[in-house]
């Protein structure tokens, strides 16, 4: 009996983790890799373009129509996720809700000037140890700095 009643009250609370799906783009400057971030419209934090799977689409298909919707990036996507980091975020209620997100390498070959959310993003380039330093989450930041060793 109490462990049915432990169930119930824990299914009134527990929310599991949403998943949202990222891409880390970046482009290689002479002998620097370069990263680009974006300002969130909630907080207008330092984050990577990210967002919702997409029915019909693969989750690095998701995370790269993310990159160009929020940043205007093209470019090489992996099929296979480099890793996650995990974010509390702001929903309309105003209520947080926990998110990971599952990043995906993008290798950007082009940044178009006009996408759709390019009145209220400005993406901006950052070397691997400035990026770091701006994104809040340290999975992210790790993600970031251990992409420096992928460098050719």
């Amino acid at each position: 009996m109490t462990a049915r009643v432990f169930r119930f009250v824990h299914s009134l609370f527990y929310r599991p983790n949403l998943l949202q799906v990222a891409a880390l783009c970046w482009r290689q400057n002479g002998e620097e890799r370069q990263f680009l971030l974006i300002r969130s419209l909630d907080s207008n934090r330092w984050i990577i373009p990210k967002g919702w799977p997409m029915r019909g689409k693969t989750l690095a298909e998701a995370a790269a129509i993310e990159a160009w919707e929020e940043a205007g990036v093209k470019g090489r996507v992996s099929p296979k996720s480099m890793g996650s980091f995990h974010y509390e975020k702001l929903r309309g209620t105003g209520v947080k809700q926990s998110c990971d997100a599952r990043v995906f390498d993008l290798h950007v070959t082009s940044l178009e000037p006009q996408f759709p959310e390019a009145e209220l993003r400005k993406p901006k380039w950052f070397s691997a140890k400035d990026a770091a330093k701006r994104v809040r989450e340290p999975e992210l930041q790790a993600l970031i700095l251990g992409h420096l060793a992928k460098q050719p």
